[in-house]
């Protein structure tokens, strides 16, 4: 990344010298005890439903002979993995205040900021060069920043950086000279630099998938009125191979229903399986729209999508293929997965079509500008059912 880009270089994993080091500092966390205490309780009170579900989840998995007893084991896991987000967080958010730790390493041109824990931590690289304003900021009381007292902030680019805790005049004035000496530069001051727009930097593997979803979406005309919005010209139209591809996907589901005798139960599972894979792609959508966030929002559409949907399986099962009359809750395993063995091809079909259509329109048109996280982690749900009222 070059200076220019004012763009800082995330990591997440274990705090190591830098190649080349030359100065390395860590900042304690100030510890906030009656926050810690009131953290610690609220924690306890999520963590002992999950770990009686867990229990439960276990003994479900232990011998799932039936349909039911599977739907039981699959329903209760889901739940689990949206339950526990929430204690997941919290442990880690505790871990942070009562453990954690700023790491301040520097090599010539760069300086890292490492956030965490001393074996995981988020690390954050600033190219020296890019640094402004280097100053020791006093935090107004009650304040998101509050808890560190004095500390160091600077400016990068658009936005700003801060490390450090409860710092005194001579504490910043010896630590401001080391890390010049160390980078090999001295900080400048002045109004912030506007960052360069880069796409492909937008999140962490984003480059890749930016690469591959260049070569499947169409070219657009450079001009004034290029834009990263969709607009009516690049709007995927009848005849583009997303649309057709979808269009073959459906064909494929009346063909089973005209040459190979699917019923209507057959077909209600086939769009059963589809629900499922247009909920394993958007869970990339997530990822791509909430990048760090997505750790916490992926596991929770997961888990309450996952539920209704193995709830949903057995509703479907009961009412359009056994029948409410003949279904039993000990249907054996191996003759559903017989269903499915039969829908193959379709489902590669539909499995392609989703696929294709997230490269092309989602990545290559950049449909995931101005989305947000809670709008794509509520928007399988409408599709379905409009898709199962069709």
């Amino acid at each position: 990344m070059s200076a220019g880009d004012n763009k800082p270089g995330f990591r997440l994993g274990r705090d190591r010298r830098l190649d080349g080091e030359r100065f390395q500092q860590a900042f304690a966390f100030r510890r906030h005890w009656p926050a810690i205490i009131f953290l610690l309780v609220f924690d306890l009170v999520f963590m002992v439903p999950a770990i009686l579900t867990g229990r439960e989840a276990m003994e479900l998995w232990s011998a799932p002979g039936d349909l039911f007893s599977l739907v039981a084991a699959l329903f209760t896991t889901f739940w689990l993995l949206g339950w526990s987000t929430a204690p997941v967080v919290m442990t880690a958010i505790l871990l942070v205040m009562l453990f954690g730790r700023e790491m301040v390493r520097v090599r010539p041109g760069v300086v890292q900021v490492s956030l965490g824990l001393p074996l995981i931590s988020l690390q954050v690289q600033y190219q020296a060069a890019a640094m402004r304003n280097l100053r020791l900021d006093h935090p107004a009381p009650k304040t998101g920043k509050s808890w560190r007292g004095p500390h160091v902030a600077f400016d990068y680019g658009s936005n700003s950086g801060e490390f450090g805790s409860a710092l005194s005049q001579q504490d910043f004035d010896r630590l401001k000279t080391r890390i010049e000496t160390a980078a090999g530069t001295r900080f400048g001051e002045g109004g912030p630099v506007q960052a360069e727009d880069s796409s492909a930097s937008r999140a962490p593997g984003m480059a890749g998938l930016s690469a591959l979803a260049s070569q499947l979406a169409p070219r657009a005309s450079a001009g004034p009125s290029a834009s990263s919005d969709v607009t009516r010209e690049q709007a995927p139209g009848l005849r583009s191979p997303s649309v057709l591809a979808l269009v073959v996907a459906n064909f494929a589901v009346l063909a089973g229903a005209i040459f190979y005798g699917w019923d209507l139960g057959m077909v209600m599972l086939l769009y059963w399986a589809e629900s499922a894979i247009i909920g394993v792609f958007n869970l990339c959508k997530i990822v791509v729209i909430g990048r760090w966030a997505a750790l916490m929002a992926a596991p929770f559409f997961g888990g309450h999508f996952g539920g209704f949907m193995a709830v949903h399986f057995l509703f479907l099962y009961t009412l359009f293929v056994k029948g409410p009359a003949d279904f039993s809750g000990s249907t054996d395993l191996a003759e559903v997965a017989a269903l499915f063995a039969g829908l193959w091809p379709a489902l590669a079909i539909l499995f392609f079509s989703h696929a294709f259509s997230f490269f092309r329109n989602f990545l290559g048109r950049k449909e995931y500008l101005g989305r947000t996280v809670g709008y794509q982690m509520h928007e399988p749900y409408s599709r379905i059912i409009f898709m199962h009222l069709v």
